[in-house]
């Protein structure tokens, strides 16, 4: 069974239903969330080099997850297949993904100049 069916949902649901590609569009929007945050606090201390990591795994997660949700997706927005949250997870993991490379880009410069 390919992955895109676990993502899609039934296009006969309601605009209120929690449905399948909604429930992974929040799961990669946390995920983006979470790379941002981390990203965001490990650029604000000096010595983040694991924070800034785990923010660039999350906010690629998020990414990822949120891509798959927009590929499968059969239909626009308010069809239940949840393509404005991957949208939306798609911009916030990859800001995630800019913080956590920024913070640890930062974090070996900072490393290499001791």
């Amino acid at each position: 069974m390919p992955i895109y069916h676990l993502l899609a949902a039934a296009p006969d649901v309601s605009s209120y239903d929690l449905t399948p590609g909604r429930l992974w569009s929040l799961v990669a929007i946390v995920l983006g969330l979470a790379g941002v945050v981390l990203g965001g606090l490990a650029l604000a201390r000096a010595n983040g080099r694991r924070r800034a990591a785990v923010a660039l795994a999350a906010g690629l997660a998020g990414a990822v997850v949120g891509g798959l949700v927009v590929a499968a997706a059969e239909g626009g927005p308010g069809t239940g297949y949840g393509i404005v949250g991957g949208y939306i997870a798609l911009v916030v993991g990859l800001v995630g993904v800019a913080l956590g490379g920024l913070a640890l880009a930062r974090s070996r410069r900072s490393a290499m100049s001791r």
